[in-house]
């Protein structure tokens, strides 16, 4: 398979892009640093156009849209939560997925069973709602809302579209006291994503294969 991830140069995206070379995959990395495959900032529409170039007339197998921040954790009610965190954490968190996906497509049409796969989180969920960190829980709700809509539309392009909560993860966003190790999530995720098809396209799982509620 040809893969490309994004946001994969530390914690889940890392874990993924290594465990598919294991497998001997081709995998594409992105990131900001030097340290990528592709360097890409979601937030920069030219990255993405560039990104695209880059590969070429490659089929693409499978997406995963991993590049995420978490900039208002520990936030305050009365004094956080200021403009300019909403509008970087919805440019990575929501614009810069459909901007890869957008720009992926013509990559994705060409691959037989094409799949993406989108990063959402639990903190998704409006059934779960224990208040808190307006700006992460609100970005993930939106692209979990936008990978639902976009496997509507695309399931006619035979293109396969899952949402994920990779798990309460030890990463640097996760803090070192979270509930399971990186390679545990990519194990699970990559087990989720082997068995995303049309038939559930538009789902929202856990990194364990638990359907979550929206």
């Amino acid at each position: 398979m040809t893969i490309l991830i994004t946001g994969a140069t530390r914690g889940i995206g890392a874990g993924l892009a290594a465990h598919y070379k294991d497998q001997g995959h081709e995998v594409f990395g992105t990131g900001r640093s030097t340290l990528a495959d592709i360097q890409l900032d979601v937030t920069h529409p030219e990255d993405h156009s560039a990104m695209a170039a880059s590969l070429g007339d490659r089929a693409l197998d499978l997406l995963v849209c991993n590049a995420g921040v978490y900039l208002d954790k520990g936030d305050d009610l009365e004094t956080g939560f200021g403009a300019d965190l909403w509008a970087q954490t919805f440019a990575t968190n929501v614009t810069g997925v459909f901007l890869a996906i957008q720009a992926l497509l013509p990559h994705l049409r060409r691959a037989k069973a094409p799949k993406i796969a989108i990063m959402s989180s639990q903190m998704a969920s409006s059934e779960l709602a224990p208040g808190g960190s307006y700006i992460y829980r609100a970005s993930k709700a939106a692209v979990l809302n936008l990978g639902r809509n976009l496997a509507t539309d695309l399931k006619g392009d035979g293109i396969a579209v899952g949402i994920y909560h990779p798990g309460w993860v030890q990463t640097d966003m996760g803090g070192s006291t979270a509930a399971i190790t990186t390679d545990e999530a990519v194990r699970g995720l990559a087990a989720r994503f082997a068995a995303l098809d049309l038939g559930t396209t538009g789902c929202f799982e856990t990194w364990d294969g638990r359907a979550h509620p929206f």
